[in-house]
């Protein structure tokens, strides 16, 4: 982790994305719609739909837009109909992005993203090309401070995959995707508030990127994520903490 502060970036994060609150409304419903329509309209058989409620819940959206993009997606009212899609590419210093989205125009969508990658500095590459670079898996991060024991004790009794403490004194927890629920369920019990708590495409190895190089790449990623489309966009890139 030299070079950079993990929490730093996880601050730097969340702080971009409070700036985007409307665009983070349009995407938890897109996303409850998607889910209600894949795995029913029950939150308590559908983890993907659960999760996404949960989402909708910390960012304060009324139950009955909620409720309008559960039925929506499982059938109840008429509605465009949304198919996930993934774009994979590099941007600045060799950074891998991995991109997910929702659409009802795929041509449209592509042609976006792409715009967004060659304008910036980066380029858009073919299915696979940097994946394999990223674990899907649940991710918790506890700041630090937070008892080591206290996680660990509560992480292998809950099924964690792995525990692990950084150089700041911050603590990482990782798990199967289906295990997430679980993990997250048991966390609240215990009374301990991660500082993320997130299903994510968790890069097995970092670019570490500062001054020009980290601006380009932030507005790199800036312009993917202004893409209407785009859900989720994941990268290997860490920045320096002047950023």
């Amino acid at each position: 982790m030299a070079g950079h502060s993990k929490w730093a970036n996880i601050q730097h994060r969340k702080n971009r994305q409070d700036a985007k609150r409307n665009k983070l409304f349009t995407r938890i419903i897109r996303e409850v719609t998607v889910a209600a329509k894949m795995g029913g309209a029950d939150a308590a058989s559908n983890p993907r739909l659960r999760l996404a409620l949960e989402k909708a819940s910390d960012a304060n959206i009324g139950k009955d837009t909620l409720q309008r993009a559960i039925q929506r997606g499982a059938g109840g009212l008429e509605g465009v109909t949304y198919e996930e899609i993934r774009y994979e590419g590099y941007g600045v210093g060799g950074a891998a992005v991995i991109v997910d989205c929702l659409t009802e125009n795929r041509v449209r969508t592509v042609a976006e993203v792409r715009h967004a990658f060659s304008k910036n500095g980066g380029n858009l590459g073919t299915d696979g090309s940097v994946a394999y670079l990223f674990r899907h898996c649940g991710q918790f991060l506890f700041e630090p401070g937070t008892s080591e024991d206290r996680v660990m004790e509560v992480a292998i009794e809950a099924g964690a995959d792995d525990v692990a403490t950084d150089d700041e004194g911050g603590i990482e927890v990782l798990c199967e995707p289906a295990d997430f629920p679980t993990l997250k369920h048991s966390f609240e019990a215990a009374g301990l508030a991660a500082a993320v708590a997130e299903i994510t495409m968790r890069p097995s190895n970092e670019v570490a990127l500062a001054g020009e190089d980290a601006a380009k790449m932030q507005k790199l990623l800036d312009a993917i994520e202004g893409v209407d489309d785009v859900q989720q966009v994941y990268t290997n890139a860490v920045f320096d903490e002047t950023q």
